[in-house]
């Protein structure tokens, strides 16, 4: 069995709320606005992260952009070797994203798998304008050519190490950490 040792604090409260901060601005500098800006959080904590990315970008501009929740299980290409049931919950984006300029958003970067199964969960909804990404941390050691065009916190790690993030809304605390695998 794996087991994990918490082995330092990336990013606290404070820390993510600047991160997140400064993600608002890009989007909004490098999007000239926010005309036909659309937020979609993957499942589970790009969710909350989305959300409150909408909320700085209303404080900044004065309107809040959608935020959608998109869920990838079927999309997965471990599915078949998942030895549990998957649980489908349903995706919910509140506009047509055709011909939108989407913000996908996820807690850590890293092989680049979950993105590439979003990214087809999105084509197969509609053909959006532009696919940007927005992630909490990018900890390298990828497997598929995918870049973050936003990024709260670059983190190189080792194959021995794992970024585990934990958000108020469902862990009661805010917090980045950086683990290390022991095995057991």
């Amino acid at each position: 069995m794996t087991a994990f040792t918490d082995k330092t604090i990336l990013m606290d409260e404070d820390g993510i709320r600047r991160a997140l901060t400064r993600i608002a601005h890009e989007i909004v500098e490098k999007n000239k606005g926010m005309e036909d800006l659309v937020l979609v959080g993957i499942r589970t904590r790009g969710v909350p992260l989305a959300e409150r990315i909408a909320g700085e970008i209303e404080r900044i501009e004065g309107v809040r952009p959608p935020v959608g929740i998109l869920d990838i299980t079927l999309y997965r290409d471990d599915l078949s070797l998942l030895s549990y049931q998957p649980v489908v919950r349903a995706t919910q984006i509140p506009v047509d994203i055709q011909g939108k300029t989407i913000v996908l958003t996820d807690d850590v970067l890293f092989t680049g798998r979950t993105i590439r199964a979003a990214l087809d969960a999105l084509i197969d909804m509609g053909r959006p304008y532009i696919i940007q990404l927005a992630v909490l941390v990018d900890r390298g050691h990828r497997e598929l050519p995918i870049r973050a065009d936003y990024v709260g916190k670059n983190v190189p790690t080792s194959a021995r190490e794992s970024v585990s993030v934990k958000l108020c809304e469902l862990d009661a605390v805010d917090q980045v950490m950086l683990r290390e695998v022991v095995e057991g």
